[in-house]
């Protein structure tokens, strides 16, 4: 831009100097003359590529700073992100870390409940030892006791009344539970899929049977001992056999009463209500 100037100046200076010739011949001024034009074409010519210089700076000066306006928000805008991803990367770890808490406790509870249905297995067990494998077996099964009795040890064909044998069991049973007030007691009778005889006092088919031999095994229970609200009856007739009623066999397998120890899980519980 200053050799510009400079051009300019020194054209200003040649036309101004042309004018002081006034005594010159006709010829040479007309020379001067149309020199001077020519300067004076030529000075515009500069000027207007001066003018558009200048122009063109602003623009360049204006998309530079558009520019550096656009990166400078681009730049907070990742900032912002930035945070915003830190901070939800920090409550998604305070949320995964207050999980794993839960399952971590969750996790004790379960291996607690596994420990106490081993340890009530084993003194159920030890309590029934004496009676006959094929008429009282002890099981632990989806992590609860199965204590079954077969009908031969319990009842009479067609009977309600549990002989003494199977009072004797049911008494010791009792004993072993007793003071243990975090196990829930399920009493399940069972029947083969043989109708009962018609005319059978107080009953219409298996249903009933089963529901009354539960209730029955139920009274002798908390007559030993048990809390009445810790014991429940239940009759489930032939519709939950653990074998098919092909045979003499089967059907005797299928007549039994199943008291089922499940341990009170009320603490694994309120923590899933919690969440």
């Amino acid at each position: 831009m200053n050799l510009l100037s400079a051009r300019l100046t020194l054209l200003s200076a040649l036309g101004s100097g042309a004018l002081l010739l006034g005594g010159c011949n006709a010829k040479e001024i007309a020379a001067l003359q149309q020199q001077n034009a020519a300067l004076t074409s030529s000075r515009d010519q500069l000027q207007a590529q001066k003018t558009a210089l200048e122009q063109e700076k602003t623009r360049n000066e204006e998309a530079l700073r558009t520019s550096l306006l656009n990166r400078s928000q681009q730049l907070n805008q990742l900032n912002d992100n930035l945070t915003g991803a830190e901070q939800a990367n920090s409550a998604l770890t305070a949320d995964l870390r207050s999980k794993e808490q839960r399952i971590a406790e969750m996790q004790r509870i379960l291996d607690q409940k596994d420990a106490a249905v081993k340890a009530l297995r084993q003194k159920v067990g030890d309590a029934l030892l004496g009676f006959n494998a094929q008429d009282l077996q002890v099981n632990v099964k989806n992590g609860k006791v199965y204590v079954s009795l077969s009908e031969q040890l319990l009842f009479k064909s067609g009977s309600t009344r549990v002989d003494p044998k199977g009072q004797e069991a049911l008494k010791k049973l009792a004993t072993a539970l007793q003071g243990n007030q975090d196990v829930n007691v399920l009493v399940e009778g069972h029947t083969d899929n043989v109708p009962i005889a018609r005319g059978t006092a107080g009953m219409r088919d298996n249903w009933d049977l089963s529901v009354l031999r539960a209730t029955e095994i139920t009274r002798l229970l908390t007559t030993n001992g048990l809390p009445a609200s810790q014991v429940t009856p239940s009759g489930r007739a032939e519709y939950v056999p653990v074998a098919e009623n092909n045979s003499p066999t089967n059907k005797a397998l299928n007549r039994r009463t199943e008291i089922i120890l499940t341990p009170k899980l009320d603490e694994l519980f309120q923590i899933l209500e919690a969440n």
